[in-house]
């Protein structure tokens, strides 16, 4: 079966306790290769229930990535508040199981996570920052008008430090 990638066949719809499993799917080595590796299951369930308590505490908001009309769940998209540099910012992130990478479905969702974001922003700027070496999620940036700050140490997951790219969007 074909399946016809566009913006309308594109939906993000808030994480739920049903959406474990795409954690799972999520964690290879090759989908973490950029983010320090697989994560252990007690860190898949503790960043699960984080993701649940985002929205609850409106400090950011994690969705599904779902291709329509097939309710097929393809990855995850989010923003969640951060302290960068003593100013409260919006981080960003996401992730598109590899059977679905290079169709343009990340740059879609995280459009559309960022419509949700400008509606309901309370800080200036979101900001990305995917490793150096991860070419896919720097084109997404760049497609979608972020501004390339630099080059930056970043610590993900704690206590291990990548070098990214600081990519900012102004929200306002």
């Amino acid at each position: 079966m074909t399946i016809r990638i566009n913006a309308s066949s594109i939906q993000i719809v808030p994480w739920t306790s049903s959406d474990l499993h795409l954690l799972y799917l999520l964690n290879t080595p090759n989908m973490m290769k950029y983010l320090g590796g697989p994560e252990s299951n007690e860190h898949i369930l503790s960043r699960h229930n984080l993701y649940l308590e985002l929205g609850a505490q409106k400090k950011g908001q994690m969705f599904t990535i779902m291709i329509q009309p097939l309710q097929l769940k393809v990855g995850s998209v989010g923003y969640w508040e951060k302290v960068w540099r003593n100013e409260t910012i919006y981080e960003m992130g996401w992730n598109v199981l590899p059977e679905y990478q290079g169709n343009g479905i990340a740059t879609l969702a995280v459009e559309k996570a960022m419509a949700v974001l400008k509606r309901n922003s309370k800080h200036h700027f979101l900001h990305a920052f995917p490793s150096t070496h991860n070419f896919a999620s720097n084109a997404v940036c760049r497609k979608l008008h972020f501004s390339l700050i630099g080059q930056c140490d970043f610590e993900y997951p704690r206590g291990r430090w990548m070098k990214s790219n600081n990519w900012r969007y102004k929200l306002k």
